[in-house]
């Protein structure tokens, strides 16, 4: 089975060549479909539309994770702190949303890839379920139903202002404090977390700094290299638009 894994999207129908460059069996999409700085707000809604339709008619396994720039236009959730928030389009955004939640999810896990929108903090699941209330075999599980049950819980927290601290929620944790959260828990093990969120120039699937200790892929590329992930057979590659 062939999966194409597509960093945050912002607005931008690139995805359309990817799926019909590679035609894979199954889509995942790591989230933040709005919030573009250059791409006007009738567009990136249209190509939302387009997405949750290619969703619905394509026959293919498609997976849309929820981002930060994504949860904030839930109606329930309120939140406008958030760089690029469009307050005037939100009234096109939530009820799209709102009438398509079921579509949508937090977490999703392939062959030992755990794929969220920034990465899944052992330190947030510890304050959700604490200590001994929650499986690292469970986690997507456990994420979904959370974000089903109670979406709050996935609203920026902590006093740094762009999201650095082990505590923060699986759509706006950064990377530094991701590994420093998870170094010495098994959740490193388990799995290797397939992350968007902090925009890098490409993806690395050497990535060999120690902390990292390549257990991390940052996919978010779709404003700088275009690139995204190919799993196929066990094996992740790197696939390039440009």
């Amino acid at each position: 089975m062939k999966t194409v894994v597509i960093g945050d999207v912002h607005g931008r129908s690139l995805w359309k060549l990817i799926v019909n460059t590679e035609n894979p069996d199954r889509i995942v999409f790591i989230g933040d479909y709005f919030d573009s700085f250059d791409i006007d707000g009738n567009t990136q809604l249209s190509n939302m539309l387009d997405i949750l339709e290619y969703k619905k008619t394509s026959g293919k396994e498609v997976i849309l994770l929820i981002g930060n720039h994504d949860h904030h236009y839930f109606p329930e959730i309120g939140y406008t702190g958030t760089s690029g928030y469009q307050s005037v389009m939100k009234y096109q955004y939530e009820p799209v949303l709102d009438a398509n939640r079921d579509q949508f999810q937090m977490a999703y896990e392939v062959d030992g890839y755990l794929f969220t929108h920034a990465g899944v903090s052992s330190v947030f699941m510890d304050n959700i379920y604490g200590t001994d209330g929650w499986d690292v075999n469970n986690v997507v599980n456990d994420l979904n139903e959370l974000w089903k049950h109670k979406p709050f819980a996935f609203e920026f927290t902590g006093w740094d202002p762009y999201g650095d601290n082990i505590q923060q929620t699986p759509i706006w944790i950064r990377p530094g404090s991701l590994m420093k959260a998870n170094k010495k828990h098994p959740i490193k093990k388990r799995y290797i977390q397939v992350v968007g969120h902090t925009q890098v120039d490409k993806i690395d699937l050497n990535w060999t700094d120690k902390a990292a200790g390549g257990r991390y892929i940052m996919i978010d590329v779709q404003g700088t290299s275009g690139e995204y992930l190919i799993l196929q057979n066990g094996k992740m590659e790197i696939g390039s638009t440009r």
